[in-house]
């Protein structure tokens, strides 16, 4: 089933402003001040952090309970970095920071399984355009 998204924008870009919409349930507001002044409003890097952010949990948790370690919980949060590369405004990189609360599992074997799920969650995939995507992992 495809997932939808829509954006109406509004205005010129310093002065204008856009409303945004995911699904049936997630909506927002956005504009030049909250994407490049840290004004307030949302926007579409803190989408693709939630979007990867989600991915990954998902993905994490459905490949340690594959290996047969279910997982209590997994706690991702994504930051996504935009700066000017060549006068163009770039997403420059990605870190990902989760902890896991993994009965009957060591370090090693989360870290491992949470490569496993940076390398292969469909978002990741699709973000892998991104120069650098970090991640750090950890058990609670």
């Amino acid at each position: 089933m495809p997932a939808k998204g829509a954006a109406e924008w509004k205005g010129d870009l310093k002065n204008g402003a856009g409303k945004f919409t995911a699904g049936d349930s997630i909506s927002g507001e956005y504009s030049f001040r909250s994407r490049f002044e840290d004004g307030p409003g949302a926007n579409p890097e803190q989408l693709i952090a939630a979007a990867h952010a989600s991915c990954f949990s998902m993905a994490l948790s459905a490949a340690l309970a594959d290996a047969g370690t279910p997982v209590d919980s997994v706690r991702t949060d994504a930051r996504v970095t935009l700066r000017m590369v060549d006068g163009t405004p770039t997403i420059t990189s990605i870190a990902l920071n989760t902890v896991g609360q993994v009965p009957g599992i060591d370090e090693a074997a989360f870290k491992q399984a949470a490569e496993g799920a940076k390398a292969g969650c469909p978002v990741s995939r699709a973000l892998s355009g991104v120069p650098e995507i970090t991640m750090e992992a950890t058990l609670a």
